[in-house]
């Protein structure tokens, strides 16, 4: 038997069952990895592929290359990327940096990051704001990009690519 979440213990093919009853309703599936490398579910991604669900892997820090490369490797996988400035503050733009080498930007999306207390999530929205801003502004400052395509970018990051995945309206 497995351990879900910190939750009661879930037989394999009971969860099984639910991820293959969850991709049925054709509904963004959030895959949440905590520390487990997105490997494990390279086959799952791969036979879920055509079925019309888009996987969103949640917190995939420390293992962000790999679930960037699944997400670039697969048209229904998708990056959130709370976690980043949540896990690794000072670091954020640097890691933020390696994910966007690996995965599309129109792969990535922008998550708070936080739980519990409200403030943690206009704490993690800025953390995450900034550490975007120095990656980008750097690349504009090094002539790679023009302020357009970054702020393109951020907008795709920051609210355009949950809006398509999830199916939201813009206000």
């Amino acid at each position: 038997m497995g351990r879900e979440g910190g939750g009661a213990p879930v037989e394999p093919e009971l969860l099984d069952h639910l991820r293959w009853s969850a991709v049925a309703c054709g509904l963004p599936l959030q895959l949440r990895l905590g520390t487990a490398d997105p490997a494990c579910l390279t086959d799952f991604a791969a036979a879920t592929e055509g079925h019309g669900c888009d996987l969103v892997l949640l917190h995939g820090y420390p293992y962000h290359r790999q679930t960037a490369a699944l997400a670039g490797r697969h048209p229904h996988v998708y990056a959130d990327l709370g976690a980043v400035p949540a896990r690794t503050g000072a670091r954020a733009a640097g890691v933020l940096a390696e994910i966007m080498e690996l995965a599309p930007f129109g792969k990535l999306l922008f998550s708070s990051g936080a739980r519990a207390l409200p403030e943690l999530h206009l704490v993690g929205a800025q953390q995450f704001r900034e550490a975007l801003g120095r990656v980008l502004g750097a690349w504009v400052e090094d002539g790679a990009w023009t302020r357009q395509d970054a702020a393109r970018v951020a907008t795709m990051i920051g609210s355009g690519n949950a809006r398509r995945v999830y199916g939201l309206c813009e206000r």
